[in-house]
């Protein structure tokens, strides 16, 4: 941990500052592709897309938007067992910059057979999805390490970082979006994958304002900075993550069908066993037991939070691009940078959340973590509720007034203030101390399956429809659901502060 001689960044320590820009470039790499990709998958072929159905689309999507969550487990139990948190962030952030431009490079080749462009595509999404892995779960870690557990700065801190990562989400889709849609896709995917290049520079040069902060396990605790032979082991591995993905894409076909299963489940049933086994083995006696049972629990409610927020790249994309008014006299306002609102309003109102639960905390008013994703959840539900109205106002082929969509933003922003820095925050200080990084690789895996099921909720309203031989609004069901979730949360907060034992 740096100490408060440090604090320069908005009464933090500096190393935030350094954390913040790094994961704003890697936001902008990130948020900039997903504006573009249903857009991309659904834009027909001689706009240089795959002209797929939406309901396709929207799949890929939520596997794509699934497995980058999965995976950070993975590189959360590299970096606490033998990387350290600096090395596995170098490696998911070159990773993912080469799968920004394999993106790029399936774009461009335009003439080229589509099965070879859309396997150079899967590859690149394949290459994000293992980058990500690496990236995503440290980097809020490392944030973590900078405070102690009871500091109550520590909410403040991770909703200070959660700017970073929106100011980058509002900044992509007006960049690469803009490129993506109106001047043509590679444009787009290459813009982010300099920003993600751009961020991984920014992390080397600041690194130092780190301390000894992410370091390997072994190393010697007075090292500030990685050695040579790090940066050996950081290659071979970015070269070994692309070369399985290519392998995979490439070669995977030619594995008898029955194999192929055999090595899925395989993969599958082992992966789990060994993070079961590994958080046996770190946990030890009931105090720490009961911590982690608390994540695990919010994790579920994750979930629901998530597989409605991510509406945001499937129906609101398709909603922004199809059903609203987007004219600005004769120039149209591209369908992307909708996706740029929720990270304005995050900008502009999470320094007023970081203050309030100062506030609420020093009059002994602050909700306790399990309440604070209750109400978020509560308010995404009121943001569905508005969004149904609006798709109602919609029917027959109307345009509605972009307001629609900007006011479910706005209470889906308040909602995600209330639960995702906070649950980032809440990780790192119930998890045992040799599991930090894996803990969060877990609750990374909550956002896994809430994207995924976020991309199938169009499908499963639409079979809910012919079983129920009645119309099934998507909109309505999700806000059913989320407020349902939310009761349940509100009711056992308790229960589950308790099991806090002690942490606020």
């Amino acid at each position: 941990m740096i100490k408060d001689k440090n604090k320069a960044f908005f009464g933090h320590p500096i190393g935030l500052s350094s954390l913040f820009a790094t994961e704003l470039w890697e936001r902008f790499s990130y948020y900039g592709m997903r504006a573009l990709l249903v857009l991309f998958l659904t834009a027909n072929f001689i706009d240089g897309g795959f002209e797929m159905a939406e309901l396709d689309a929207f799949t890929i999507y939520g596997i794509f938007t699934g497995l980058v969550y999965v995976t950070p487990i993975i590189g959360g139990m590299l970096a606490d067992k033998i990387l350290g948190q600096r090395k596995t962030i170098y490696i998911g952030g070159l990773t993912m910059a080469i799968g920004q431009f394999m993106l790029a490079s399936s774009a461009m080749m335009k003439n080229a057979d589509m099965d070879y462009r859309q396997m150079i595509f899967f590859a690149g999404l394949g290459i994000l999805i293992l980058g990500n892995g690496f990236f995503k779960p440290n980097i809020s870690t490392m944030v973590g390490e900078l405070y102690d557990n009871n500091d109550p700065r520590k909410d403040g801190g991770f909703t200070i970082f959660y700017m970073g990562i929106n100011m980058g989400a509002f900044l992509s889709p007006l960049v690469a979006g803009r490129l993506g849609e109106q001047v043509a896709w590679e444009y787009g995917f290459m813009a982010a994958g300099i920003g993600m290049l751009i961020g991984t520079v920014w992390f080397f040069l600041r690194s130092h304002t780190l301390g000894t902060i992410g370091m390997p396990p072994k190393y010697n605790g007075e090292k500030v900075r990685l050695m040579l032979k790090d940066w050996g082991s950081i290659v071979l591995y970015v070269l070994a993550l692309v070369g399985f993905v290519l392998l995979l894409i490439f070669g995977f076909d030619a594995i008898p069908p029955v194999v192929r299963k055999w090595i899925i489940n395989i993969a599958i049933i082992g992966g789990l066993a060994y993070i079961i086994s590994s958080i046996f083995r770190g946990t030890n006696g009931k105090t720490e037991w009961s911590r982690v049972a608390v994540i695990i629990v919010l994790a579920v409610f994750n979930i629901f939070f998530w597989s409605g927020f991510e509406q945001a790249g499937t129906t609101f994309n398709i909603f922004a691009r199809d059903s609203t008014q987007r004219l600005i006299g004769n120039w149209e306002i591209p369908a992307s940078w909708f996706q740029s609102i929720n990270a304005i309003f995050i900008v502009l109102f999470a320094p007023i959340f970081s203050i309030l639960w100062l506030k609420l905390d020093k009059k002994g008013l602050n909700p306790n973590t399990p309440m604070k994703f209750g109400w978020g959840m509560l308010l995404l539900s009121v943001g569905f509720i508005i969004m149904a109205f609006a798709d109602k106002s919609s029917m027959g082929g109307n345009l509605v007034s972009p307001l629609w969509l900007i006011m479910v933003y706005m209470l889906h922003t308040f909602g995600e203030l209330c639960l995702s820095p906070i649950g980032l925050s809440m990780v790192t200080k119930l998890s045992p101390p040799k599991l930090v990084s894996t803990m969060m690789g877990v609750w990374m895996g909550s956002f896994a399956a809430g994207n995924f099921v976020a991309s199938q909720m169009k499908a499963i309203s639409i079979k809910l429809e012919t079983g129920l031989d009645m119309e099934v609004n998507v909109f309505w069901f999700i806000a059913i659901e989320t407020a349902i979730a939310a009761a349940i949360l509100m009711l056992i907060s308790p229960w589950l502060k308790k099991m806090m034992k002690g942490i606020k």
